[in-house]
């Protein structure tokens, strides 16, 4: 077994993805290389990152990843928000998709300052 995988905020971030792509799945098809790559690209990111994190020596180094896992979560975010006003998410899918976004960075923002010695 990896490191990553003993992280429930790891676990979660993978059922974040996949509600980003379920959300995503009924936009547009002229939006497949646009909003709809970007806003899945960030959304795995997320659990990228804690990947690459976990396998660093130090604490501090894993921090850094750990914030880069919030920054492709607030990405998801604000592409969210952009769909939502075109229309390609319903008002319904965004909070489905903003919940657990919230979610996700109370577990992220945990491990970072557990990391950072509570910082």
């Amino acid at each position: 077994m990896f490191g990553f995988e003993k992280l429930e905020v790891w676990e979660r971030s993978i059922g974040f993805a996949e509600i980003v792509y379920s959300v995503t799945h009924g936009m547009p098809v002229d939006e497949k290389f646009g909003i709809v790559r970007q806003i899945r690209r960030a959304s795995v990111s997320i659990s990228a990152n804690l990947v690459r994190g976990s396998a660093c020596k130090s604490r501090r180094k894993f921090a850094r990843f750990v914030i880069l896992s919030i920054r492709s979560l607030n990405e998801v975010i604000y592409q969210s928000m952009i769909a939502k006003s075109r229309g390609f998410l319903s008002r319904e899918e965004f909070h489905v998709l903003y919940a657990a976004a919230e979610e996700q960075q109370l577990m992220l923002n945990s491990l970072r300052r557990t990391l950072q010695g509570g910082k």
